[in-house]
């Protein structure tokens, strides 16, 4: 409840007391109140659904249309009997030079990669977050967003994806 409470306004009194390990990641943009915005939109519907998880087929009903437009295409459903062939998958990623790697990771999210680090069920890693919005705003060099985590490092390309399909670029985190 208290984040969604930190993304509808700022953290409160009650919030200094937690003291929790921060960190803000910090982002240029046009427009980054409208950055922040957009993010906030996003992750207050997810977390909003988190008591009672939606099926994925809901999803895009739930949160904004460009938000929805912005990820990756969902992968093709394997045809009946056609299961992931995992050594393959592994031959072809050890192939990857390191650059190749780092591409793939850079791409835009599919909406149920984005979902799953949110999704509080058996499916999903929303028991295991490793992040919660804890506040944002904007500086004279541009935006930031600053979160609570479970430590350094921590697994933050949800939180990345969030802010770039929200307008953020040239990402950078700190303390």
């Amino acid at each position: 409840m208290g984040e969604l409470q930190r993304l509808r306004s700022e953290p409160g009194a009650e919030d200094d007391q937690l003291r929790p390990f921060l960190v803000r990641v910090r982002f240029t943009a046009e427009d980054p109140v409208q950055v922040i915005s957009h993010a906030r939109a996003v992750l207050a519907g997810v977390v909003e659904q988190v008591a009672d998880w939606p099926a994925f087929e809901r999803w895009p009903q739930l949160l904004p249309a460009w938000f929805i437009q912005r990820c990756a295409p969902e992968p093709a459903e394997p045809e009946p009997g056609e299961a992931f062939d995992a050594e393959a998958w592994l031959r072809q990623w050890r192939a990857m030079t390191p650059e190749q790697r780092a591409a793939v990771d850079q791409g835009p999210w599919t909406l149920s990669g984005w979902l799953y680090y949110f999704d509080p069920t058996e499916e999903g890693m929303g028991d295991d977050r490793s992040w919660w919005w804890w506040h944002a705003g904007t500086d004279e060099s541009g935006g930031w967003v600053q979160v609570a985590t479970t430590g350094w490092p921590f697994g933050s390309g949800s939180l990345s994806w969030l802010i770039e399909a929200s307008g953020g670029t040239d990402l950078v985190y700190g303390p």
